[in-house]
């Protein structure tokens, strides 16, 4: 993952930032990301099987197909393909050079490049680790996707009720009850008129 940073005294972190290339898995159904490793340099074959023998160790099941690029990695490498063979696994590959082949890992990848743009990237492989821990839990708990109609990764991969779908609070006091809102469509909580402020669920 390479990370461009235009201010002068940031210039040497981001060529030392650039050297570690992260790779990442997500589930294409939830889109959460289920397992991610940071390299020193462009990893090998085997790096990657065991990045994804960790994911899913993690889960505790392994997919049905694993959706890659056409890296020297994954094609034409004999030994990721017996890796896969022995877990039942089928893997499938994005067509060189088109775009939106592997759109879902794709955007997952934009969405952390564009965050750690704004942040003063680290040097420190351990430091790079935590950003990229306190980044991937948001995504998966608190990042709302469009094409899951507004729900998280977590809340679509662990089947729970969706955070838009609840009540909402309407500060309005003379705004109808019945009023329609942003989709999706959810009722008022309590009365219009309420007090964002002194509601205790967003107090600091």
């Amino acid at each position: 993952m390479g990370i461009l940073v235009p201010m002068v005294p940031l210039r040497l972190a981001a060529v030392l930032a650039f050297l570690l290339v992260a790779d990442d898995c997500s589930d294409h159904y939830s889109r959460r990301v289920v397992g991610f490793t940071i390299f020193r340099q462009v990893p090998t074959s085997v790096a990657v099987r065991a990045c994804l023998g960790r994911a899913i160790a993690s889960v505790g099941a392994a997919p049905r197909y694993v959706v890659s690029d056409k890296g020297s990695q994954y094609w034409p490498s004999r030994g990721y393909r017996r890796w896969c063979r022995r877990r039942g696994i089928r893997p499938r590959f994005g067509a060189i050079g088109k775009h939106g082949s592997i759109a879902v890992i794709e955007r997952a990848l934009r969405t952390f490049k564009e965050a750690l743009q704004r942040l003063t990237v680290p040097t420190r492989r351990t430091s790079m680790q935590r950003e990229m821990v306190v980044m991937l839990e948001w995504y998966n708990q608190h990042r709302p996707h469009t094409t899951l109609g507004g729900k998280t990764p977590d809340e679509v991969y662990y089947r729970r009720f969706p955070a838009n779908r609840k009540p909402r609070l309407e500060p309005r006091a003379k705004w109808a009850r019945k009023s329609r809102c942003a989709g999706p469509q959810t009722l008022v909580a309590g009365k219009p008129g309420h007090s964002i402020c002194n509601y205790e669920r967003f107090t600091v």
